[in-house]
């Protein structure tokens, strides 16, 4: 009987670490990828505004990586012999409509408000003096990657993956290989758009 429990207890947790390696990230993909077009050799290309930081740079190029080779590409050894151009970016972005920390509304004080403070102890509209602390929100944050992949020649762009998810956190570095993982996942399909792309963070973390 004890064993059976043991068991069940250890697959539960085993279930449970499973789940909190997993990344839930919705995509869209744009662009009607040739079908004589075949994954080939790539180089990463730096805008002039993205010269300023080249190690966050070569962080993100590493992050994407990976999931480039997934889908067929390799990494060109002479830049010059490249036949796709690939551009990354990541983003975070605040969800909380009010960004302000503005201390004459601190939440042990003397307030007036509407709606806001809702997340204070008045839920919805509301207007008057307030003490106390009450139960808030939590600041949630979308976390987005991009990918652009042009033909080196032409310059023409062949195709763009986005894949975004949100979080508690501005966190997003040890997750930045799930999500370009994710926006690559159905190379070189496009749509639906968006859809849920589900990629596990351990992978490459």
């Amino acid at each position: 009987m004890f064993r059976l429990l043991a068991v069940a207890a250890t697959a539960l947790l085993l279930g449970a670490c499973a789940s909190f390696n997993n990344l839930s990230n919705e995509v869209s993909t744009y662009g009607a990828w040739p079908t004589e077009r075949q994954p080939a050799s790539f180089v990463f290309e730096r805008l002039p505004s993205q010269q300023a930081h080249p190690e966050r740079r070569q962080q993100l190029e590493d992050a994407a990586r990976g999931a480039l080779e997934a889908a067929g590409f390799r990494a060109a050894a002479d830049a010059n012999d490249a036949q796709y151009l690939m551009q990354v970016g990541a983003r975070v972005v605040s969800n909380d409509p009010w960004i302000y920390n503005d201390p004459l509304f601190w939440r042990g004080g003397f307030r007036y408000g509407h709606g806001r403070f809702g997340r204070a102890g008045f839920w919805g509209p509301a207007w008057g003096p307030g003490w106390g602390w009450g139960p808030y929100d939590t600041p949630t944050f979308e976390r987005e990657v991009a990918l652009l992949i042009r033909d080196r020649k032409t310059g023409a762009l062949l195709y763009e993956a986005r894949a975004n998810n949100t979080g508690p956190s501005t966190a997003i570095d040890y997750l930045l290989p799930a999500m370009f993982e994710a926006a690559l996942k159905d190379f070189p399909n496009v749509g639906p758009n968006p859809r849920q792309v589900t990629t596990q963070i351990s992978k490459r973390s």
